[in-house]
């Protein structure tokens, strides 16, 4: 990696945007304008705003899955505009928990399977877990009994059988595994009932805390905002003002 795709880490926020701009395509209109904001470690935000603002977009570019075009987007410390594909996918493995509003599961394999996968694509997640528990299995299993997900024979089916609020829930425990330092969350609680969506975000809370990690949380339900140190609306004009 070279020196200028990272920035000093030691006083580094969790993400750091400025002047972003993003579309699609150069004949289409821009679906996002974000001036800036700036998420410290540790702080846990609620990222609101109505369909269609770009909110899922967003994630997708603080995650490195898409890279903008125009202005700065930096996460833990390293400045994504810079990086190579295969950077920010190991960036993302070694150091993100993302939990897809799709889930993406893989579903032939188990729910115990799907949870270890991060620790498979990185030792640093996997050295993680095995020190916070003894083994990666281990803390697997824990995740997925702070999820309500350890009833008899559940960790050995495909995820293909599972519920849509069960495999929410596998997904969390994906990315809370091998605590990783940034949360990005995109509708974690959209399948879940009121007191499934309780317990969810008091565990989310309580990793996050235990990790020292920051949390960006996008939903709908603003009954949440409580359990979040800001709400950031995006509004439909796509405009965040300068933040942090």
């Amino acid at each position: 990696m070279s020196p200028a795709a990272t920035v000093q880490a030691d006083a580094s926020p969790a993400i750091l945007i400025e002047g972003l701009r993003f579309r699609w395509r150069l004949d289409r209109p821009w679906v996002l304008d974000v001036p800036g904001f700036q998420l410290a470690m540790g702080e846990r935000w609620l990222l609101a705003g109505p369909s269609g603002s770009g909110k899922s977009t967003l994630l997708a570019l603080i995650a490195g899955i898409q890279r903008a075009r125009e202005g700065r987007v930096a996460v833990l410390g390293h400045e994504l505009t810079t990086l190579s594909g295969a950077a920010r996918d190991r960036l993302r493995a070694d150091r993100l928990g993302v939990i897809f509003q799709m889930f993406n599961l893989l579903p032939y394999l188990s729910v115990l399977e799907n949870v270890l996968l991060p620790c498979q694509f990185s030792a640093a997640r996997r050295n993680r877990a095995q020190a916070m528990a003894g083994s990666a299995t281990t803390e697997a299993r824990r995740l997925l009994a702070q999820l309500g997900l350890d009833a008899p024979g559940l960790e050995r089916r495909p995820a293909a059988e599972l519920s849509v609020g069960q495999q929410q829930r596998v997904a969390a425990a994906r990315a809370l595994i091998g605590q990783p330092e940034l949360i990005i969350a995109d509708e974690p609680t959209s399948a879940l009932d009121a007191d499934r969506r309780l317990d969810f975000v008091t565990l989310l809370q309580r990793e996050c805390a235990n990790a020292g990690a920051a949390l960006l949380f996008v939903s709908h339900d603003r009954t949440l905002a409580e359990f979040f140190d800001r709400v950031v609306e995006l509004p439909a004009i796509n405009r965040i003002p300068m933040l942090g």
